[in-house]
């Protein structure tokens, strides 16, 4: 059986089919918190957009990435009709820089799941070109892979999720 976290979280299935992540450096992080595979975090905690960094040969100029992150759990994990919910997208990110150097196709909607536990998933996706993506119609029933596709993407180079649940008065700490 397989350790993978994102096989484990059902990720790799639910929102991307198999695949090898590249050597990148690819970190996500909300204020001083590092997104780890399957971490929780407070939807207090991520309310205003995460710093991205990206690593890559620094010699390629000519390398642009694609962040993608989704939510396949929406409105709830058990019925997940709005699979998958894009709550950010930006593109033409420079190799070995951050995600606020790229173009922002959906600007950053901070999750607020209301039942039951949700995975916040962000993918890097390596592009064919610049200016080669563009919009998507909406932010609900987003499909990655048909997105990926569509755009020439292929397989995320990268990918990290975390969970996050309602708030309530007795959880807060």
């Amino acid at each position: 059986m397989s350790r993978d976290p994102l096989t484990l979280g059902r990720v790799i299935g639910d929102v991307v089919d198999p695949f090898v992540a590249s050597d990148s450096k690819f970190t996500v992080t909300y204020t001083s918190r590092q997104v780890k595979n399957g971490c929780e975090l407070k939807p207090s905690a991520i309310a205003i957009k995460p710093h991205v960094e990206i690593g890559g040969n620094t010699q390629d100029l000519r390398t642009f990435y694609t962040l993608i992150m989704t939510d396949p759990d929406a409105p709830s994990p058990s019925d997940p009709t709005l699979r998958e919910y894009l709550h950010w997208m930006v593109a033409d990110i420079p190799a070995t820089t951050s995600a606020s150097l790229g173009v922002e196709l959906m600007n950053y909607e901070p999750p607020r799941p209301t039942i039951g536990i949700h995975r916040f998933v962000f993918m890097l996706f390596k592009q064919v070109g610049r200016q080669s993506v563009s919009p998507p119609p909406s932010r609900g029933s987003f499909n990655t892979r048909s997105f990926t596709q569509r755009h020439g993407l292929g397989s995320p180079v990268a990918a990290v999720y975390f969970n996050a649940q309602k708030e309530t008065a007795g959880r807060r700490r």
